[in-house]
């Protein structure tokens, strides 16, 4: 088969029933109708001697000769759409654009006071929306153009992202004001363990893998309390007698709103690393380009 012989629109329809499963949101997405969107699956049928997708109670399920084609013909898609958007200008006091930046809870309450505040000065059009970094699906997302950037402690993305150091961080342990751990001699390994703790398991990011490194320690803590996210984390230490073991950075926010304070582990975690991280279809989209250097020129030590 010859490449003039297919129509690059076809295939462009391929990779959104790829995304989506539907007809009907395929058609959505592209401004197109429902029968235009069959009439084009069943011209790339009969080029590609394939059934393609089968109709199925989940949607539109791929072949397996699909899935084939799925990585290459997306990699050649977003390289045209990169050359394409080589020439364009993204301009931040004119642009209307909503970004969507991937963030746990956490992110939103260190990042955003400042960023929304930088954006109200330069930017003034443009919008954010918050994703959370937690889901199952986040990678997915992002290769899709459906989540710009994601910033955190997120192992999990590597094959096709790329990452960019902003800051390193330690644990440390947080209380109320006026505990009886608040006080001038360091905090020790009995103190630490016979103390009523509050845990954070914040599953899909880094931070879920704070109680293993605890436990491989051989340190034995009295738990009490878990809680999914952190948001929760300063309400709960400021009328209780509990501790939490959080990012420093997460602590100093926290500490003058709450009444807390904050102390050095007595046992060696290994460091936060918060990267921000971007697909490499969009490492040289211009409004990506954009909003990647204002967070690191804004955030990276």
């Amino acid at each position: 088969m010859n490449l003039q012989d297919i129509d690059l629109n076809l295939l462009v329809i391929f990779k959104q029933l790829l995304q989506e499963r539907r007809v009907s949101t395929v058609a959505v997405n592209l401004g197109l109708t429902q029968p235009t969107v069959s009439n084009a699956l069943n011209r790339l049928r009969l080029q590609l001697g394939d059934e393609l997708f089968l109709r199925t109670s989940k949607g539109m399920e791929p072949t397996a000769y699909a899935m084939q084609l799925a990585e290459p013909i997306g990699y050649a898609l977003a390289a045209i759409q990169e050359t394409l958007n080589q020439t364009t200008r993204f301009d931040p006091l004119t642009s209307q654009r909503k970004f969507v930046v991937g963030m746990s809870d956490i992110g939103e309450i260190y990042f955003l006071p400042k960023l929304m505040k930088l954006l109200a000065e330069i930017a003034p059009g443009i919008s954010l929306s918050t994703f959370r970094t937690t889901g199952a699906g986040l990678a997915d997302d992002m290769e899709a153009g459906r989540v710009d950037i994601s910033i955190g402690w997120l192992p999990h993305l590597k094959s096709g992202f790329f990452q960019q150091r902003l800051f390193v961080q330690q644990h440390v342990g947080m209380f109320r004001r006026g505990h009886v751990l608040d006080k001038t001699s360091p905090l020790s390994r009995d103190e630490f363990e016979q103390a009523d703790h509050v845990v954070v398991s914040a599953a899909g990011t880094g931070h879920a893998s704070v109680d293993a490194a605890i436990g491989k320690l051989g340190v034995k803590r009295k738990i009490v309390l878990t809680v999914p996210h952190f948001v929760a984390i300063g309400h709960i230490l400021s009328t209780t007698d509990m501790v939490a073991t959080v990012p420093e950075r997460f602590a100093r926010y926290c500490a003058d709103p709450f009444n807390l304070c904050y102390t050095a582990l007595p046992l060696k975690l290994p460091e936060i690393g918060i990267n921000m991280f971007w697909h490499s279809r969009f490492h040289k989209e211009p409004g990506n380009q954009w909003l990647r250097s204002l967070v690191f020129e804004n955030f990276s030590d």
